[in-house]
């Protein structure tokens, strides 16, 4: 009788940190991940990836990046969310220097530093349960209809970049409401580059601190306000709310009939080619 495969570890991260030298960063981040698989993004507004392998080699990644002779110790506070894997999240280890770590289309934002507008789970819970707070799913419509927040909307967007000109559109009748919008996204990091922007035009925004990987992780019964599974840009393709991966395949999640989700189903389906943006 065959042995069941040892988990691997999965780790998930980033940072908004000024870098005016990406493509040293890349060199670097390319020497130390040697041990590991994933995804990285590097740009001059910081870093976003995903990596995984035996605990031993992602913990040596890890320390790694957050020690003080790594680009002089800009990624020491480093935060890493980590979940189990069987399924092997990534045929190979890919860094890429993109012009955002979030392709928002805007550039010029800059993620602010957390301030109250950051939401742990045990205060996202009690805004939840708040009268008329408009709640704001800051992904992609197949993420949502895989599972999302009891009483969230579909978002109307089929890619994250279209995200900018609903919100813009909906701005003027939020202000006037006076409305609070409560947005979440899978690890944080859309609501870290949307937050500040959406505060710009005069919303009160506040965001789910760390995403629904957080949630899930510091809410054992978080299946009180979420509905089905959460996506992630990896080959267990869904989590349940306990963080383990589910027997969702991709052919589940997409709807082949939808242009804009067509193209990521073929993309799915080439295992050995998972070097894209994990955050679009």
């Amino acid at each position: 009788m065959n042995s069941p495969a040892p988990a691997l570890l999965h780790s998930a991260f980033y940072a908004f940190v000024d870098l005016p030298d990406p493509a040293g960063v890349v060199a670097e981040l390319r020497r130390i991940s040697q041990g590991v698989l994933g995804s990285i993004l590097v740009a001059t507004e910081g870093v976003n990836g995903a990596v995984a392998g035996p605990s031993t080699e992602v913990q040596a990644f890890e320390q790694a990046l957050r020690s003080p002779g790594f680009c002089d110790g800009v990624f020491a506070a480093m935060v890493f969310k980590h979940s189990q894997a069987l399924t092997p999240p990534f045929g190979r280890m890919v860094v890429n220097l993109k012009p955002e770590i979030v392709a928002l289309g805007k550039p010029e934002v800059r993620a602010a530093a957390p301030d109250a507008s950051h939401l742990s789970p045990q205060a996202w819970r009690a805004l939840l349960a708040e009268p008329d707070v408009v709640l704001l799913d800051n992904r992609n419509r197949f993420e949502h209809r895989l599972g999302h927040f009891v009483g969230t909307p579909s978002p109307p967007v089929g890619n994250f970049r279209e995200f900018a000109d609903h919100v813009e559109a909906m701005a003027p009748q939020w202000r006037a409401e006076r409305r609070k919008v409560a947005m979440y996204c899978t690890g944080g990091i859309r609501c870290e580059k949307t937050g500040a922007w959406m505060q710009s035009l005069g919303l009160e925004t506040y965001q789910l601190q760390g995403g629904i990987l957080n949630y899930f992780a510091q809410m054992p019964d978080a299946e009180r306000d979420w509905v089905g599974e959460c996506y992630v840009f990896d080959r267990r393709v869904a989590l349940d709310t306990h963080l383990s991966e589910t027997a969702t395949t991709a052919e589940q999640v997409y709807d082949p009939s939808q242009p804009d989700e067509a193209w990521r189903l073929a993309r799915a389906l080439r295992l050995d080619q998972l070097d894209d943006d994990p955050s679009t």
